[in-house]
């Protein structure tokens, strides 16, 4: 899972994805029989931390523990940002792997690509250990078209409103936001009440990762809509939504909110947040390692996005994708690691200590319900309710980030929520239907 938003705003190269569109036709370069004893070998790629790479090595030799007749070989790429451009390349020279992870800014690129094998006939079959309707709902987004599953989720982590109670204390706060939520009153009104608190304090108020999440959840938790059901934006014609973006973008522009992707190398947000310098910190569940490696965790908890009245509503949920190459040589194996990666007993292998996502799957719930933070079901809650990036969005190469670069603007006080939104709306029909 991704550990910071920031990476999402890096593009994969138009040089990539010329060379996918010349190459469909090649054989996948991934995995083939290992030998005379008919083993078979699974090639997979994803990208990660040191410590998730470590994991995702126990899980291979754990899987091949359990399945004599695969073999596994993982082959990592460090940084998220390069990783999307050599899969891209390496679809169209027929030497990707077998099965791959894809973000979910990238998801439509491939689904649109036609490189994805469809696995609902896979997923539906006695073999399969992920059943379709086992997963949330809701974070399918993109990587379905035309009733095709073509991906599924890893595992996901809701943007949750990661708080700092130390910070709230020297602001004079006593209210505790997980507190108020669990009685209904956690409303926008006493949102905006205590980080006006924590800006007169001298401290930060909130800081927020500048991508499709945190705009599309805003405008979903007080009460507006970003896209129809038929996936048509809307926002800027919906009075409250243009509402709701002019009080964002207020208090970003007073430096009561932050964009963290601004702040300065060495005086991070992570850096802000584990020193007490801000209230509110958006992020999923990675913020576990982040507040315990800093030393005082019992400072910490995680409440929803507030509401007018106080009642959830659904919010953005970050995922990346686990795939299987359309042209593997290998299918049934490569079907069989990446139904256990995604089942209810791999996630809760991949997942359990490391505090780095929410299972995306019935079933696995019992690693986040481990004692930390006091108000861990928000998260299971927040997964259940909220929603992965809009299709219509997701589906079209740089459109989040394009986007987000609107709305940066609209923090930076050079647009209007209004002009924000009609901007995207123009962006997003031009983009859409290919003017």
């Amino acid at each position: 899972m991704l550990r910071s938003r920031k990476v999402l705003t890096i593009a994969t190269t138009v040089t990539a994805v010329t060379a996918l569109s010349l190459g469909l036709g090649a054989c996948s370069g991934g995995g083939g029989n290992g030998g005379s004893d008919g083993q078979q070998t699974v090639v997979w790629s994803t990208w990660g931390t040191p410590q998730e790479l470590t994991r995702y090595k126990e899980f291979d030799a754990q899987f091949m523990k359990d399945h004599p007749n695969i073999k596994v070989v993982l082959q990592p790429v460090a940084d998220y940002g390069d990783y999307h451009t050599k899969l891209l390349t390496e679809l169209a020279s027929g030497t990707a792997p077998d099965v791959f992870y894809i973000g979910d800014d990238q998801i439509g690129k491939f689904v649109n690509s036609n490189v994805l094998m469809p696995l609902n006939e896979l997923m539906s079959s006695k073999d399969s250990k992920t059943k379709p309707d086992d997963f949330a709902q809701g974070l399918l987004g993109a990587a379905e078209k035309d009733d095709k599953i073509l991906a599924e989720p890893n595992d996901s982590n809701p943007d949750a409103l990661w708080y700092d109670k130390v910070a709230l204390k020297k602001a004079g706060i006593t209210e505790d936001p997980a507190t108020l939520a669990s009685e209904g009153k956690w409303t926008t009104q006493k949102y905006l009440e205590m980080n006006d608190k924590l800006h007169a304090a001298g401290l930060t108020g909130s800081m927020f990762w500048n991508y499709w999440s945190t705009h599309w959840s805003w405008i979903s938790s007080q009460g507006g809509k970003a896209f129809d059901d038929n996936g048509d934006f809307v926002a800027n014609t919906d009075p409250t939504s243009v509402a709701a973006m002019d009080t964002f973008g207020k208090y970003f522009q007073d430096k009561t909110f932050v964009v963290a992707d601004t702040l300065p190398s060495g005086a991070g947000a992570d850096s802000v947040f584990v020193t007490h310098k801000a209230g509110f910190f958006i992020q999923g569940r990675y913020t576990i390692g982040t507040v315990k490696s800093a030393g005082d965790p019992q400072n910490y908890d995680v409440a929803p996005w507030p509401t007018p009245d106080g009642k959830a509503a659904p919010t953005g949920v970050a995922v990346s994708y686990l795939a299987i190459n359309d042209k593997t040589k290998v299918k049934d194996a490569a079907f069989t690691f990446w139904t256990n990666f995604l089942s209810k007993d791999g996630q809760t292998f991949r997942l359990k200590g490391s505090g780095n996502a929410v299972p995306s799957i019935k079933g696995a719930d019992s690693v986040v319900l481990d004692g930390y933070p006091d108000h861990a079901q928000t998260l299971l809650d927040m997964r259940d309710l909220g929603f992965e990036d809009y299709a219509t969005e997701a589906q079209v190469p740089g459109l989040s980030t394009d986007v987000s670069d609107i709305m940066l603007k609209l923090y930076q006080g050079k647009l209007t929520g209004q002009q924000a939104l009609d901007q995207s709306a123009q962006l997003i029909s031009s983009k859409t239907s290919g003017k």
